[in-house]
This record gives C-alpha cells, structure tokens and sequence, in this order.
C-alpha cells in the first residue's frame, strides 16, 4: 500500500468526536435537533403543529403578563452549555433567559446556563429523554426551574430549585388545572394544563 492510500486510510480510521459527529449531524439533518446529553448524541425529529403551537400559545402567555421590560426574553432554539462532561450540551425547546444572555456565550450557539431562569421542554417520540437525562443534566446545570408538557403521560411536570445537582420531586399538574411560572422568572403568568398539553 502506497503512501498515499495509507494516509486516506488513516483519515477514514479517524474517529470523530461526539461534537464533530454532532455538527455532522446538524448539517445532514436539517430540521432536527441534535443534542449531547450525558456524553450521549441524541437526534429529535423536527416537532408536530401541536408541538409548536404550545409554545407559541406559551410566547403569547409570557408577552401578555409582560416579560419584555422585565430584564428576561423567551428564546427558542438556543444551546444550553451543560457542565455534566465537556461535550454536552442542550438545546430546550423554550427558554427563558436573561436579556443579557449573549453576553454569556461559551461556545458554538451554547450559551452558560447560569443565564437561563426557566427551560421548557414539550415531549415528542424522545420523550424518555426529556423526563429522565434532561432531568438530571438540568439540574446539574443549576438551572432554576424546568417545565415538561409531558404529552406521553397527558401531565405537566415543573421541576424548580434544585440543590447539591438534583430537583426535589416535581410538582405534577393535570388537565384543567394551571401552571404558576416560578417567580424566578420574573412575570407571573399561569399556564392552562391543556394548552401545554394540546397547542
């Protein structure tokens, strides 16, 4: 074997590395989400019309009880740097930020969560990963409060104030009953159960 062949046989004996093979991802799959949770690379599928419709209704929600002057912003889409191992990282469907959130850019479009005040998740097809790495990965981050429109099991779950990396139990709240957003977020609004639920 020539010279040459043996170094196109190193390149494609290269492994690449979880964020290298996660950019790939990212790129190949327009539409999903590609996340490192855990040292674990995880692809969510783009979201159904109920799936975004929760969080523009949530949008609509957090504008009316008048989040902008508050010193915090709803963002969608973000990278949420998560301090768990040195590759992970999140990107929640919803979150809710301080509005000087860019200023703590850490890498990539991931930003330090100790500028996130509330993450949202709305579960899809990956919904284990949402109620249990998420779960742990999140408040390993210090981050104040996760909400989970949990649509496999018809319940919202608010996870808040976590310690030592762990969330106390959540409170649950079922259909008919509203959401108060954790004053840490800096508006009061209550969220209807079935909206989080139904879009």
């Amino acid at each position: 074997m020539g010279p040459e062949k043996e170094d196109a046989m190193a390149v494609l004996q290269q492994e690449l590395t979880l964020s290298e093979a996660a950019d790939q991802l990212a790129r190949a799959l327009p539409g999903h989400r590609v996340e490192i949770l855990q040292g674990r690379l995880t692809v969510t599928p783009p979201p159904d019309g109920s799936h975004g419709l929760s969080l523009t209704k949530m949008c609509r929600a957090l504008e009316r009880a008048g989040i902008e002057g508050s010193g915090a912003e709803w963002v969608q889409g973000v990278g949420l740097w998560l301090p768990t191992l040195p590759e992970d990282f999140a990107i929640p469907d919803l979150s809710i930020v301080d509005e000087d959130f860019r200023d703590a850019h850490v890498t990539k479009n991931y930003y330090a969560p100790n500028v996130f005040r509330l993450v949202v998740e709305v579960t899809s097809s990956n919904w284990s990963d949402d109620l249990g790495p998420k779960v742990e990965c999140y408040a390993e981050a210090g981050i104040p409060a996760y909400l989970i429109a949990d649509r496999k099991h018809e319940e919202v779950l608010l996870y808040t104030d976590p310690a030592d990396g762990k969330y106390p139990d959540p409170q649950r709240f079922e259909r008919g009953q509203r959401v108060p957003v954790p004053e840490s977020v800096g508006v009061r609004v209550e969220l209807p159960v079935d909206t989080l639920l139904d879009g």
